[in-house]
């Protein structure tokens, strides 16, 4: 295949010397300044000419992966009718990040945030036997995310490409066969992108099902936060994550609780200091949530921090949130601050198993200015309650596999995976005969990746100072030429060397402008081409060029009639194709 020569001169890259003042990561700087995006509203961008380079080449290996393992690809409706919403239960449960809207006639409608419902009610439709499953899904679509607080560039923002896939199934077993199937294209859609991931177990939150994972760099940028192991390589995301912690020395307790007045103490640390002096690991933290309007109740050790998705986990709720001030007092008969659970039967209580087995705590009275000392977590709580895994895991505790300890950092999610059952297909009513003639909910996976986030990723681990240093297999182009100097003899050259890359196959952006080195060579490394190519007076004397690889300092002479294959050969080397 013969590419094309792109000329500077004729490319509309607007470059920028400074980054926006709101700008804080490292990508959202530099695709920015580089110009690739620009912004039209809060989480709203522009994709200029080579971010749309880029995101192609993404999408390129993204189909060819998922394509590989026996992938259709659809393109459906990003505005939805909400009755089709409304059949899986997810109308109310996606609250206001959904963006909704209403027609002329006044008919509700949203914009997609993922496309489970639409997929599921063609194969309700069309899926009528066994015979016609397994069935592999998939779509490279807009989605839509009323976002709140939209920040960091393309990490956060309302509007935003996905490439969603949806496994169809008889049974569990074929199931399992399409997640690992998945499992496998996404781990090579991610290596052939040029990043450093980690594949954890992750909390399915509202897209519910029995088990998902999660592919996460490592970053600064990113917001979710990852607990892993480097001895046995253990990994889940902070939401599923378990450790093993140090055991505590309780004292005997006593017969039952008893009660004691704390007036003006509604705090953990106010109730560790004199004159009471109660270590926050000796007492229980008692929270009041709201999990789908019910309210319930959730213990963990005084020290220790709540996690939601766990808690969400646990209750099997679609929505949760913390009661209102003014929710807890008709319920627990007190304010926060004076809250337990000891023989509480009024809401479920879950008890985080930290606490299995401790005696002589201390927990709020559920009177205004009270606690209780020498409860008994098995005798006064799990009557009544149940243990449910409630903490936030630290780093530095135990790995919950072996005996290495935690590391907990910083991870950007491009990628997620779920075991989805037959939560869709039952309240969706899609089912096939399976051989026996007796009808059967399809079994289906859901499989998501950030085409934009795995650019911004790409970005968060390969720059430095100067700019951009991009993958080869997803850079807008692979090889830029310069000259450095105007004389007719180095344009020649430059023509000719642009002309031997593009036969070769490898894309090339030829930087013809009138303007000095130096400024060239900046642009270079900002946009963040991976060859550059320079043309001299004093190697094209010797018949050579000089070449450089982006994010190195190593400049080399290479004959004139080598760059062309040389390249070729990097390109194929480094991305596994033969042509750009």
């Amino acid at each position: 295949m013969t590419t094309t020569v792109a000329r500077f001169s004729q490319l509309f890259i607007p470059t920028l010397k400074e980054a926006p003042a709101d700008a804080q990561v490292a990508s959202h700087k530099l695709l920015v300044r580089a110009g690739f995006i620009r912004q039209l509203g809060a989480g709203i961008y522009d994709y200029l000419p080579l971010a749309k380079r880029a995101l192609t080449k993404i999408e390129a290996i993204v189909r060819e992966e998922m394509d590989a393992i026996g992938g259709q690809e659809f393109f459906l409706p990003a505005l939805h009718p909400a009755e089709i919403w409304k059949e899986s239960g997810r109308w109310e449960v996606m609250g206001d990040n959904m963006f909704r809207l209403r027609d002329r006639k006044n008919g509700e409608y949203c914009l997609g945030m993922t496309h489970e419902e639409i997929f599921t009610a063609i194969a309700r439709d069309e899926l009528r036997s066994y015979r016609q499953l397994p069935q592999v899904w998939y779509q490279i679509q807009t989605k839509f995310r009323d976002e709140p607080r939209p920040k960091s560039g393309l990490l956060r923002v309302r509007q935003f490409t996905m490439k969603d896939a949806y496994s169809f199934d008889v049974d569990q077993a074929g199931l399992d066969k399409s997640y690992e199937d998945e499992r496998r294209a996404y781990e090579k859609i991610f290596t052939r992108c040029g990043l450093d991931f980690v594949a954890v177990q992750a909390h399915s939150g509202a897209m519910g099902g029995s088990a998902s994972q999660e592919f996460m760099v490592r970053t600064e940028a990113g917001e979710d936060l990852v607990a892993a192991c480097p001895k046995c390589r253990y990994a889940a995301n902070t939401e599923t994550a378990t450790s093993r912690i140090a055991a505590e020395q309780d004292g005997p307790g006593l017969p039952s609780p008893e009660k004691f007045a704390t007036p003006g103490v509604v705090t953990i640390e106010a109730l560790s200091q004199p004159p009471h002096g109660v270590p926050a690991r000796r007492q229980l933290k008692t929270l009041v949530y709201m999990a789908d309007e019910k309210p319930i109740l959730a213990v963990v050790r005084g020290d220790h921090e709540l996690n939601e998705a766990k808690l969400q986990t646990a209750s099997g709720a679609q929505l949760l949130r913390p009661a209102h001030p003014e929710e807890i007092p008709p319920l627990m008969g007190a304010r926060a601050g004076s809250l337990g659970a000891v023989a509480f039967a009024k809401a479920p209580v879950f008890v985080d198993p930290a606490l299995a087995g401790r005696k002589d705590m201390v927990t709020g009275a559920n009177e205004d200015g009270f606690h209780l000392r020498g409860v008994d977590v098995e005798r006064d709580l799990l009557r009544h309650g149940k243990v449910a895994e409630l903490r936030t895991v630290k780093a530095g505790e135990g790995c919950p596999r072996c005996d290495g300890t935690l590391d907990v950092f910083k991870a950007l999610e491009v990628g997620h995976i779920f075991k989805l059952g037959t939560k869709y297909s039952v309240s969706m009513k899609a089912n096939v005969l399976k051989a026996d003639g007796s009808e059967t909910p399809i079994v289906m996976g859901s499989y998501g990746i950030g085409v934009e986030r795995i650019m911004a990723a790409a970005i968060e681990l390969h720059h430095d100072q100067d700019g951009i240093v991009w993958p080869l297999a997803i850079a807008p182009y692979r090889a830029t030429v310069l000259t450095l100097g105007k004389e007719p003899e180095l344009v020649q050259a430059a023509e000719e060397i642009c002309a031997a890359l593009a036969k070769a196959g490898v894309d090339v952006l030829y930087d013809d402008r009138d303007e000095r080195a130096g400024v060239k060579f900046k642009d270079a490394d900002l946009l963040g081409i991976p060859i550059r190519i320079a043309v001299g007076k004093r190697g094209l004397a010797e018949g050579k060029a000089e070449w450089k690889r982006r994010g190195t300092k190593d400049v080399e002479l290479v004959p004139l009639a080598e760059v062309a294959a040389r390249a070729a050969a990097l390109v194929a080397r480094e991305t596994g194709v033969g042509q750009a």
